[in-house]
């Protein structure tokens, strides 16, 4: 009797492990996804210059359609969450990028830089949220791209451009959810698949679904 109550006590934990897998982050986790904050924060601190000249030419066409250039900072969460795949991950890795950012220098100040990574990230995060963590197929990284999208525009529109008048509020939106879904989102998708078919992610759940396909 004591076998079976103890198998069969084994054997429900084991069944509950994967539902709550997502939960726990590992050592190998937290490094992991360090290292992609890193990157992303050296990224933004290139794009925090080279968005100048395009937003230059952009502007005067039609004012709100520089949102087309907000995805490159949005990149950093989705990309995240689709290589760990833990509760968290868009939100610390799009943070940690946003540190960096801050840490070296840029035009926009610290507080305010940390404050649009973490909304920027937490966009992202509701949206793998929404799907409990187990979905991670290109609709929800572009899903989430245009999450991020979604919730930094709104903040932008908040800190930065506060009094635009419908139409710039709508054209920017559009054009920075379009730009969250194809380069944060669709982007992060395909550069996670190519990372993860060198092998260099046979630790996490995103590498063995590549070596499956392959």
């Amino acid at each position: 009797m004591s076998t079976s109550t103890s198998t069969s006590a084994s054997a429900k934990a084991t069944s509950a492990s994967p539902a709550r897998s997502f939960l726990r982050w590992r050592i190998v986790d937290i490094v992991v996804a360090s290292v992609i904050g890193v990157a992303a924060g050296l990224i933004f601190l290139a794009w925090n210059v080279g968005y100048l000249g395009p937003k230059a030419l952009l502007e005067p066409l039609l004012p709100g359609v520089q949102g087309l250039l907000d995805g490159p900072w949005l990149f950093a969460g989705v990309l995240g969450g689709l290589i760990i795949r833990k509760a968290g991950a868009a939100i610390y890795v799009e943070l940690l990028a946003a540190v960096v950012s801050a840490l070296i220098g840029n035009q926009w100040g610290g507080f305010l830089t940390l404050e649009a990574g973490l909304v920027q990230g937490l966009g992202a995060e509701l949206v793998f949220l929404l799907f409990f963590y187990r979905r991670w197929s290109l609709p929800v990284a572009i899903l989430a791209g245009a999450g991020a999208a979604l919730a930094g525009g709104i903040n932008n529109l908040v800190l930065w451009y506060a009094g635009s008048g419908p139409a710039f509020t709508t054209i920017y939106l559009i054009s920075t959810v379009i730009s969250g879904a194809v380069i944060a989102g669709a982007l992060s998708w395909v550069l996670a698949r190519g990372i993860a078919a060198t092998g260099a992610l046979d630790r996490f759940g995103s590498g063995r679904e590549a070596r499956v396909r392959v």
